[in-house]
C-alpha cells in the first residue's frame, strides 16, 4: 500500500511537471514572449537617457524670461530671479499693452495701487497660457513684496524677525528591535509603494494570462484531450505555475539587462556610478556634509535582506492566490467578454489594497493599516506598505500564514468549480451556477 501511494505521488508530480513545462515552453517559444522580453528592458533606458539628453539641452538653452512689470502702487521689488527678469514700465495699461504685444518678451505684469490689507487685482498678461510653476512663482514674487510692504508699515524689524525663524531636523530612531536605527518615512513608503505596486501589476498581467490560457485551450476543444490523461486539479496548477515560472523568468532578465542598460547609458551619458575607488571619497565627503552624511546613514539602515525575502514571499503567495481565482473565472466562462462579470469583485480587494496605502503611510500601526497587511486578499499589496516602517514579528507571521492558508483555500475552492467547469460548453453561467458547481460530487 505504502509502495502505491509512493508511485500515485511521483505519477501526480510527473504529470504536473509535464502541464509546467508545457505550458512553460509554449510561452517563451512565442514571438510576444520574445519582443517584450527584449524591447521592455530597451525602452526604459531608451526614455531614461532621452529625459536625461533632453533636461541637459533645456538648461543650457535656459534663458531668463522677461517680464514688462507696469507697478501703479510702487511697491514691487523688481530684482530679478533666476528663472525671470522684471522690466519696469511706465504709462497706462493699454499703453503697457501694446508695447509688450510688440516685443517678444514672456509676459506683462500689472499691479494696481491695491490695499495691503487687502491686495487685489493682481494681473498677468501673457501670449500664452502660463504655466503652474510660473504662476507659482510670481505670487510668490508679489507675497514676498507685500510681506516686506506690511513690515515697514507695522515697523517690524526684519532682521529680528528672520531670527525669531527657527528650523530643527527632528531624529528619527526605531528600536523595536534592541538596537537603535535611524529611519526615514518617505524613503520607507517609497519602498513599500513600490514593491506593493510591482505585486499588483504582476497579479493582473500574469493572472489575466492564466485565465486567457484556460480560455483559449477550452474554446480549441484542447482541454478534452488533456483531461483524458491529467486531472483537472493537476492541469489548473501546473498551468498557474507554469505562467508565474514564466514571470519570474522575465522579470530576472529584465533585472539583469535593464541593470547592464542603465549602467551604459549612464556611462556614455557621463553620468558613471561611484566606483569602488570612490566610495573612501565619498564617505570623506559625508563627513563634512550633514546632508550627506545622514542619507548615508539611512541607506544602511534600510533592511533590504528582509524586504527582498518578504517581496518574493507575498509576490509568490499573492500570485498563487490570485491566480487560482482567475483559472476558475476562465474555466467557467467561453469567451473572455463573458469573463467580465467575475472579474470585479476579483479587482476590488486588489484596488483596496493600492487605495490603502494613504492609510498606511498616514499610520502604518492603526486599524485600518492592520487589517488590511492580515487579510489575505490585500496583505500582499499592503504589508509591502508597512514593511519599511517596521512590522511586529507575530503581525508578519500572522499575516504569512494566513496568506499560506489563503491560497491553499483558493486553490481548493477553485478546483472544484475548475473540474466542472473546463468541460462545460455554451453554459449560461452565474454565481449560482459556480456555486453548484463547487458542490458537485466527483
Amino acid at each position: 500500500m505504502k509502495f502505491l501511494s509512493q508511485k500515485w505521488k511521483e505519477e501526480t508530480m510527473d504529470k504536473l511537471f509535464l502541464v509546467l513545462q508545457r505550458e512553460f515552453m509554449s510561452r517563451v517559444k512565442k514571438r510576444s514572449f520574445l519582443l517584450t522580453t527584449v524591447l521592455v528592458p530597451l525602452i526604459f533606458p531608451a526614455l531614461f537617457g532621452g529625459l536625461i539628453v533632453l533636461m541637459k539641452k533645456e538648461d543650457e538653452s535656459a534663458k531668463q524670461q522677461i517680464i514688462h512689470v507696469l507697478d501703479k502702487s510702487g511697491k514691487f521689488n523688481t530684482e530679478s530671479t533666476e528663472k525671470y527678469s522684471f522690466v519696469s514700465v511706465n504709462g497706462d495699461l493699454e499703453t503697457a499693452k501694446s508695447a509688450f504685444t510688440e516685443s517678444e518678451d514672456y509676459g506683462l505684469l500689472y499691479i494696481p495701487n491695491f490695499d495691503i490689507e487687502s491686495p487685489q487685482g493682481f494681473t498677468l498678461y501673457a501670449k500664452s497660457n502660463p504655466n503652474f510653476s510660473t504662476i507659482n512663482s510670481i505670487e510668490n514674487k508679489i507675497e514676498s513684496s507685500i510681506q516686506d510692504e506690511k513690515l515697514k508699515v507695522y515697523e517690524v524689524d526684519k532682521e529680528m524677525l528672520d531670527r525669531l525663524k527657527t528650523s530643527i531636523d527632528l531624529k528619527s530612531l526605531n528600536i523595536s528591535e534592541g538596537e537603535e536605527k535611524e529611519s526615514d518615512a518617505g524613503v520607507s513608503f517609497g519602498i513599500g509603494y513600490i514593491t506593493g505596486f510591482l505585486i499588483y501589476i504582476f497579479m493582473f498581467a500574469y493572472g489575466g494570462q492564466v485565465m486567457q490560457g484556460v480560455i483559449e485551450e477550452k474554446s480549441s476543444k484542447i482541454v478534452e484531450v488533456i483531461v483524458s490523461t491529467v486531472k483537472p486539479f493537476q492541469l489548473m496548477m501546473g498551468k498557474i505555475l507554469g505562467v508565474a515560472s514564466v514571470g519570474l523568468f522575465q522579470v530576472i532578465i529584465w533585472v539583469v539587462l535593464m541593470g547592464t542598460l542603465f549602467t551604459v547609458v549612464t556611462g556614455v551619458l557621463g553620468l558613471e556610478m561611484p566606483q569602488q575607488a570612490q566610495l573612501s571619497e565619498a564617505a570623506e565627503m559625508a563627513q563634512n556634509s550633514p546632508e550627506a552624511e545622514k542619507a548615508m546613514r539611512l541607506f544602511a539602515s534600510i533592511p533590504f535582506t528582509k524586504i527582498i525575502l518578504t517581496f518574493i514571499f507575498y509576490f509568490i503567495g499573492g500570485y498563487l492566490l490570485y491566480g487560482s481565482l482567475f483559472a476558475a473565472v476562465g474555466s467557467a466562462v467561453d469567451t473572455a467578454s463573458e469573463a467580465q462579470q467575475f472579474m470585479f469583485p476579483i479587482m476590488i480587494p486588489l484596488i483596496a489594497g493600492i487605495v490603502g496605502m494613504s492609510s498606511i503611510i498616514n499610520n502604518p500601526d492603526g486599524n485600518v493599516s492592520f487589517w488590511l497587511s492580515i487579510i489575505p486578499f490585500t496583505s500582499p499589496i499592503a504589508m509591502m506598505g508597512r514593511i519599511g516602517f517596521g512590522v511586529p514579528a507575530w503581525e508578519l507571521a500572522l499575516s504569512m500564514v494566513l496568506l499560506i492558508l489563503g491560497f491553499i483555500g483558493t486553490v481548493w475552492l477553485a478546483g472544484r468549480i475548475y473540474r466542472v467547469g473546463i468541460l462545460m460548453h455554451g453554459t449560461k453561467v452565474n454565481y449560482k451556477v459556480l456555486a453548484k458547481w463547487f458542490m458537485m460530487k466527483n
